[in-house]
C-alpha cells in the first residue's frame, strides 16, 4: 500500500521513458511522508486506442489507492505533490490529473494477513 495505477495515451511514454515517469510518482508520494517506501507501489499502463475532445491530443491520469485513515488535507496534498511533479515533465499535456481513492481496513486483505503465525493481524508481517 499505496498503489498509483498511471493510465496514459501512448505518445506520454514516447515523450518521456516510462520508468521516469513512474520515479516522478513514487518520489512524490515518498516526500509526503505519508507512506513508507517500501509500501509504494507504482505501475504504468499506455493506451493505444482513445478518444479526447478534438483538438486534445493526450492525457494522463493517476489512479490513487490509498489505506484509509488519511485526512482530506493530507489527501489533496499527495495528489497536489503528484501532479506537481508530472507538470514539469509534460508542460504541454492536454490532461494531467489524479484521484485519490481508500481501501476500507476492514475488507482490506493481503498474503500476510492470512498467515497464521501473524497473530497481531500485522499487514506488513513478514515482508
Amino acid at each position: 500500500m499505496p498503489n498509483f495505477i498511471i493510465d496514459c495515451s501512448q505518445d506520454v511514454i514516447q515523450q518521456v521513458a516510462p520508468d521516469k515517469i513512474m520515479n516522478s510518482v513514487y518520489e512524490a508520494a515518498e516526500e509526503t511522508g505519508l507512506f513508507a517506501p517500501n509500501d509504494i507501489k507504482v505501475r504504468i499502463q499506455a493506451f493505444q486506442y482513445y478518444k479526447l475532445a478534438e483538438s486534445k491530443k493526450d492525457f494522463i491520469h493517476i489512479f490513487g489507492y490509498i489505506m484509509e485513515g488519511r485526512t482530506t488535507e493530507q489527501k489533496a496534498n499527495l495528489s497536489k505533490q503528484i501532479i506537481i511533479k508530472l507538470a514539469v515533465l509534460f508542460p504541454d499535456i492536454s490532461f494531467l490529473s489524479i484521484s485519490i481513492n481508500d481501501f476500507e481496513t476492514a475488507t482490506y486483505c493481503n498474503k500476510s494477513l492470512i498467515n497464521p503465525d501473524n497473530t497481531n493481524h500485522n499487514r506488513h508481517f513478514e515482508l
